[in-house]
Order: structure tokens, then C-alpha cells, then sequence
């Protein structure tokens, strides 16, 4: 009878420790999940800072807006259809869109002084100039400018017309 129950404790003891050690690599592994998971949102919202925009300046000409817009983040920027561009009137500014001709409601972009790569790198200056399709409003106060990239961090500007 001793040997039957000292027998039946160490199966249960090898047991216990067998489900202990399942337990603890399981916990160990589903940790590692979680990390790698945090650790590549982090990666992804670093990222994101990586595009950052900067409206250095903005005014009216007789029948657009022109912004100038200075890449300050540390990635060039090559899609410009990715980016959103509101203007108009404090208040009232509307979404336009890129297109390379630029039609009424649309913007397009030059690279001021580009390298001749087409790209939009970081410390260069674009001229977005955006053309409403109900023409600039006159008497008004003040206008605005937001841009709003993909993913990176946009900018707001408020300007005057100039005087006439």
C-alpha cells in the first residue's frame, strides 16, 4: 500500500509540473504576441510623424489660392493625390483634389527649386495653387488653408487677401 501511494503522488507531482510548464509557455508565448503587437503600433505611429507638412505661406491671385508648403518631416513625399488641400474662406474652405492640369475645384503641385527626381523631399518647398470653380469670394475677412496628408502630420495656415 505505501508504494501505490507514493506512486500515485509522483504521478501527480510530474503531473503538476508537466501542466505547470505548458501554462507558463503559454503565457510566455501569448506575451511575446502582445509585444510584437504593441511594438508595431508604435513602429507605425512613428511613421507616421516621418511626413510633416508645414504652410509657410498663402495668398490670393486673381483667380486662385496659392500656398507655399515647406516638407519638414524626414520622408519625401511622391503621391501627391494623397493629399488633401482645404482653402476658401475662413469658415467655408473647401476640399480640393490633385490633378496635373488643375481644372476648376482641383490643385496642383510644383516643386520649387526641385532636383529634377519629381519627388517632394524633405526641406524642399512645393507651390500648391488651387482653383476654385466659384472663383476667389471678395469682401471677405480672412482665409484658411489645412492640409491633411495620408498618414503624417498636416498644418493649418490663416491668411488676409491681399489689399486691392
Amino acid at each position: 500500500m505505501g508504494f501505490s501511494v507514493t506512486l500515485s503522488e509522483m504521478i501527480m507531482l510530474i503531473a503538476s509540473i508537466i501542466l505547470a510548464s505548458a501554462i507558463s509557455s503559454y503565457t510566455v508565448y501569448v506575451g511575446n504576441l502582445v509585444m510584437s503587437d504593441v511594438s508595431q503600433n508604435v513602429n507605425d505611429m512613428r511613421r507616421s510623424t516621418y511626413v510633416k507638412l508645414e504652410v509657410t505661406y498663402a495668398t490670393t491671385e486673381s483667380d486662385h489660392y496659392v500656398i507655399y508648403v515647406k516638407n519638414v518631416g524626414s520622408l519625401p513625399v511622391s503621391d501627391y493625390s494623397s493629399l488633401d488641400v482645404y482653402v476658401g474662406e475662413y469658415g467655408k474652405a473647401q476640399l480640393y483634389t490633385y490633378n496635373e492640369t488643375a481644372p476648376l475645384g482641383c490643385y496642383n503641385l510644383t516643386i520649387v527649386g526641385d532636383d529634377g527626381d519629381g519627388v517632394w523631399d524633405p526641406g524642399e518647398t512645393a507651390r500648391i495653387d488651387a482653383y476654385p470653380s466659384g472663383g476667389i469670394p471678395t469682401g471677405a475677412a480672412a482665409f484658411e488653408v489645412k492640409l491633411v496628408p495620408l498618414r503624417g502630420v498636416g498644418d493649418s495656415y490663416l491668411f488676409h487677401p491681399p489689399p486691392s
